[in-house]
């Protein structure tokens, strides 16, 4: 199960992803049955918040959000036209904020950016089930 949205990175369009990201879990979880952690649900909606909120950040123009459903995980593919790969900054205690990819790269079982022909992908993987093999237990 695969849906796509093109989002148009005024200010609503970061709550609107998270909304399409909880609309998407609840198909997956009715239409195929789909076990749906809570924690699933709510990790997906912060990654997703992350990197709309870079791209919003860092990109000018639209946004691409793809999700994407197997029988075990959520991918969550967000597209902008900056082609510059974002890097987490190193540790620093007294920094406020910019902890957005950190976090990401934390909470996910993998993460891959891979450059395109027009801007970049940047892809997190979420588990949809609570247990053994979860980025966090």
């Amino acid at each position: 199960m695969r849906v796509e949205y093109a989002l148009d990175g005024n200010d609503s369009c970061i709550a609107d992803a998270r909304r399409h990201a909880a609309a998407f879990l609840d198909q997956a979880s009715d239409d195929q049955h789909l076990p749906v952690s809570a924690r699933a649900r709510d990790l997906t909606q912060l990654v997703v918040s992350e990197l709309v909120t870079n791209t919003r950040k860092y990109a000018p123009g639209p946004v691409l959000l793809e999700l994407r459903v197997t029988s075990r995980t959520v991918d969550i593919t967000v597209w902008d036209s900056d082609p510059k790969v974002p890097a987490a900054r190193a540790t620093d205690p007294h920094r406020v904020g910019q902890h957005g990819l950190e976090i990401v790269k934390a909470v996910a079982e993998d993460f891959e950016v891979r450059r395109a022909p027009v801007g970049k992908r940047i892809t997190a993987r979420i588990a949809l089930a609570d247990g053994p093999g979860c980025a966090l237990t």
